[in-house]
């Protein structure tokens, strides 16, 4: 049997994974239906809006299935009724047992990290973060277990020194094209052999945990390079942001400012952390534990994002604050 002849149900909800469903549908692999998240109420107007995958499944015309709750018998009967003989599962929920062993040869999962490191939520953000080099995209097949099922197949990529978690998202989304496409060959010819990840030394391994607003707060007592890596991970989004206060006529004012793209030089006895320092023109930078963060690109409380020229044209004290 060839990958183009098993009838395919494939699972998603966000932009990461429209190129692999289009290629899917592009290079003739039958997908015979789309699961994806209901349509929510979003923004001001809170208008329903349909997920990424809904879009372009609806534009590509394939049958979508939204349901609620994934081990609602109305849903698992309908997933029968497609008889699947595989399902692609690309930054979806946690699926229940009954759907993920139903299709004849199981489920697999793509995943942003080269496994079993960096198992979770936020895999591209974590790698950067703690200033790997690489990383990669994994398919693997479900199991009980998050992230830990029997890996099928990985692709490689270095991360460059200017790289965020923006640019490597898209890197890899396109990279996992490859490799979906690649891993429904192989699981429909038998020519792969799955590696388990049950002996691994979990002590070895980094998590990629979800990320919440607390977690992206700049720490000015961290060596540069450390302060260099937490921006460019968490760049465009969620946001590195900094904490910032000063007393004005006795009253202590407080702001913030998230942080987009800084440069790290190293000094000796740059002075106490978390010190801003400005030329009023363009140059804004912080001191660190090893010499100063220079900010190329941030977003005050309420503003817009702006490069510092533009900034300190309306912000002409910001050195009378000091970074928390």
């Amino acid at each position: 049997m060839t990958g183009k002849e098993l009838r395919i149900v494939f699972m998603g909800t966000p932009e990461f994974a429209v190129p692999s469903l289009r290629r899917l549908v592009e290079e003739g692999y039958n997908v015979v239906a789309v699961v994806t998240a209901p349509d929510k109420p979003a923004g001001r107007g809170q208008k329903m809006h349909e997920s990424d995958v809904k879009v372009a499944a609806r534009e590509l015309g394939l049958p979508v299935l939204q349901p609620e709750k994934l081990k609602a018998p109305e849903f698992v009967e309908a997933m029968r009724a497609l008889q699947p003989d595989l399902g692609i599962v690309i930054a979806f929920r946690m699926l229940p047992e009954v759907i993920w062993a139903m299709p004849r040869y199981g489920t697999f999962n793509l995943h942003a990290s080269l496994l079993p490191q960096y198992r979770g939520a936020a895999p591209i953000n974590w790698a950067i973060i703690n200033g790997e080099t690489r990383t990669g995209v994994t398919t693997f097949l479900l199991n009980h277990e998050i992230d830990k099922g029997a890996i099928i197949a990985q692709s490689e990529m270095p991360i460059g020194a200017d790289d965020t978690v923006g640019t490597m998202y898209d890197k890899l989304m396109h990279e996992g094209c490859r490799l979906v496409t690649e891993t429904v060959d192989k699981i429909a010819s038998g020519d792969y052999t799955p590696i388990e990840q049950m002996h691994v030394d979990e002590a070895t391994l980094r998590p990629a945990p979800k990320i919440f607003k607390e977690d992206c707060r700049i720490d000015w007592s961290w060596p540069g390079r450390r302060i260099v890596d937490f921006v460019r991970g968490l760049s465009p989004y969620p946001a590195a942001w900094m904490s910032m206060s000063r007393m004005r006529d006795g009253v202590e004012e407080q702001t913030s400012a998230k942080v987009f793209e800084v440069r790290f030089e190293a000094r000796e006895n740059a002075g106490a952390t978390g010190r801003i320092l400005c030329d009023g023109r363009e140059s804004i930078a912080v001191t660190c534990a090893d010499g100063v963060v220079h900010i190329l690109s941030m977003q005050m409380a309420g503003k817009r994002r702006m490069g510092n020229r533009d900034l300190l044209l309306g912000l002409k004290d910001l050195d009378t604050y000091h970074c928390e």
